[in-house]
C-alpha cells in the first residue's frame, strides 16, 4: 500500500499547518524550506534550497508526486518549465499568474466581467497623474508582483502625491497597478477548493478586519451580510477558480460595497491556504489545510459547513513577550475553549507569529470576539494586565 508524498515550496506557517492533517490522511509531506530553522521544518521533513533557482525545484520535484506552494513567488517561467517537463504542479502556472500578478488577475476579472475597482496599468509618474485624474483621487498604486500584507501599496491623495512616487518607476516592473481607492463597508473573504478533477466547493463567506494591511480578525460567517451577496460572492470564486483553472484553495478577497449592483468588489486573490481561511482549523467540519490536500491529491473535497454559528481568529503579533509557551498557562486557565496555535517562529516585533480560534457555540459573536482578542493579548504580552 503506498501513500503519495506532497512536495510544498515555502516553509512558512501555511506549510506547518498542512502537516497535521497530512498525518492523518497518511500522506507524507516534504517541504523546500528557504533555511532550516523556518516554521515548517519543525512539522514535516524539509530540504533547504532557493525556490528562484530552476534546478533546485527540478530537484525537489524529482522527490515528489505533487508540487504546491506555501507562497506565490516562484518565478513564474520556472514553473512553466516544470510544468512542461511533466511535473504536476498544484496549481499550475497558467492559474498561478492570477496570484503572482496583479496586473494579470485585474485583466481576467475584466474578462469575466466580474466587479473590481476601476484600473489602469501605468509605466510612468505622468501616465500614473493623468490616470488617477480619470479614476478620480484618492488612488491606489501596487506593484504588481511581490507584495504582500501590505507591502507594496501606496495610497495617493493628489496629483503633488502622486508625482513623489518616482523612486517606483524604476524599471523593476514593466508596469505598476493604479486602482481607485474604494468606499467599503468592511472586507471580506470567499474562499473555495478547487480539486484535480474538477470539482469545486466554497467555504462561506467571512469578515475580516485589517491592521496595517494584514488580516488581524476574522468572523466567521459574516455577520449581517445580505444573502444575496454572500452568493454572489461565493459563486464569483467559483467562476474565477473553473474559468483559471485553479487546484487547492483559492482566496479571493473582497470589499464589501453594499450600495454597488452585486454588494462587493474582487481585491485580491491568493492560490493557497489563506489567513483568512485559518478559523476553518476548528470552525468547520474540513479545514482549509485538509481541504488544499484533499483537491491536490483529487480526492473527494470535504464539508465546508461551520460546526457552530460563528468562529472568532484573532492573529498576534510579535510583541515585548518572547517566551509565548510561557504565556500559554494564562491564556488556556482564562479561556480554557479558546484553541491556540503556535507557527514555530521567532519573536520580532509585527511578526505574524501565531493565532487564536474561538467557537461561539452559544451564537454569542460578541463574547467569542472578546475572548480572541483578549486570549491572543495574553499570549502577546505575556500578562494579563496588558
Amino acid at each position: 500500500m503506498s501513500f503519495p508524498t506532497v512536495g510544498v515550496v515555502g516553509g512558512g506557517q501555511l506549510a506547518r499547518m498542512m502537516a497535521p492533517v497530512a498525518i492523518n490522511l497518511g500522506v507524507k509531506l516534504h517541504v523546500l524550506a528557504e533555511a532550516d530553522d523556518v516554521s515548517a521544518t519543525t512539522a514535516a521533513s524539509f530540504t533547504v534550497g532557493d525556490y528562484k533557482e530552476y534546478d533546485t525545484l527540478a530537484a525537489f520535484a524529482e522527490s515528489v508526486d505533487v508540487v504546491t506552494f506555501d507562497h506565490e513567488h516562484v518565478p513564474t517561467e520556472h514553473l512553466q518549465r516544470l510544468e512542461a517537463a511533466g511535473v504536476q504542479l498544484a496549481p499550475g502556472p497558467g492559474a498561478l499568474v492570477y496570484a503572482q500578478d496583479k496586473l494579470a488577475m485585474r485583466q481576467k476579472m475584466a474578462e469575466l466581467k466580474l466587479p473590481q475597482p476601476d484600473w489602469r496599468a501605468v509605466s510612468s509618474v505622468e501616465e500614473l497623474v493623468a490616470a488617477a485624474d480619470e479614476i478620480g483621487f484618492p488612488v491606489v498604486l501596487k506593484t504588481p508582483r511581490g507584495g504582500y500584507d501590505g507591502k507594496g501599496v501606496w495610497v495617493l491623495d493628489s496629483a503633488e502625491h502622486a508625482r513623489q512616487t518616482h523612486t517606483w518607476f524604476d524599471g523593476t516592473h514593466q508596469a505598476l497597478l493604479v486602482e481607485a481607492k474604494v468606499d467599503f463597508a468592511s472586507e471580506l473573504s470567499a474562499q473555495i477548493a478547487r480539486s484535480t478533477t474538477g470539482e469545486t466547493i466554497t467555504y462561506p463567506v467571512i469578515e475580516t478586519i485589517q491592521t496595517d494591511g494584514v488580516a488581524d480578525i476574522v468572523k466567521a460567517p459574516a455577520p449581517n451580510l445580505e444573502t444575496a451577496t454572500a452568493h454572489a460572492a461565493r459563486a464569483a470564486a467559483d467562476t474565477i477558480a473553473t474559468a483559471v483553472g485553479v487546484t487547492g484553495m483559492l482566496a479571493v478577497e473582497l470589499f464589501h460595497t453594499p450600495d454597488s449592483e452585486a454588494g462587493f468588489m474582487i481585491n485580491e486573490l491568493a492560490m493557497r491556504p489563506h489567513n483568512t481561511g485559518h478559523w476553518t482549523q476548528d470552525g468547520a467540519v474540513t479545514s482549509q489545510f485538509e481541504q488544499h490536500l484533499r483537491a491536490v491529491l483529487g480526492l473527494p473535497l470535504g464539508s465546508t459547513d461551520p460546526v457552530v454559528p460563528y468562529t472568532v481568529m484573532k492573529n498576534y503579533l510579535g510583541a515585548e513577550n518572547e517566551d509565548l509557551y510561557g504565556a500559554f498557562p494564562l491564556a488556556m486557565r482564562k479561556y480554557p475553549h479558546a484553541k491556540v496555535h503556535a507557527y514555530g517562529k521567532s519573536v520580532r516585533p509585527g511578526r505574524k507569529i501565531g493565532h487564536v480560534n474561538v467557537l461561539a457555540i452559544d451564537g454569542n459573536l460578541d463574547a467569542a470576539l472578546d475572548a480572541a482578542i483578549d486570549a491572543a493579548n495574553i499570549i502577546r504580552h505575556g500578562t494579563t494586565d496588558y
